[in-house]
């Protein structure tokens, strides 16, 4: 099971923030936000960690995904997807 945390560096009042928060919620994912300031210019903390100023950016270990909430939904899909599968797996293994 993967136990690194999720980062999602976003902004209240960003409509596309708001999507991914929503995703993660319903997916029931742990995850920490990272308000970024409104000025793109001022992003430096973002650009640091992903050599860009666009949010929503998701950072999960070593994957970026940046500025591209349908993208970071898709993925969020499918690390829930193997998350399951992983525990499904799990439980057989065990005898439960």
């Amino acid at each position: 099971m993967d136990t690194e945390l999720i980062y999602l560096y976003q902004a209240e009042w960003c409509p596309y923030c708001h999507n991914v928060r929503s995703k993660l919620t319903d997916l029931e994912i742990d995850y920490l936000t990272i308000n970024v300031p409104r000025s793109k210019a001022d992003r430096d903390e973002l650009f640091q960690v992903s050599g860009q100023r666009g949010i929503p950016t998701l950072v999960h270990g070593d994957l970026i995904i940046s500025d591209d909430d349908e993208a970071i939904n898709v993925y969020l899909d499918e690390y829930t997807a193997r998350e399951n599968n992983e525990a499904a797996k799990q439980t057989e293994t065990v005898g439960v």
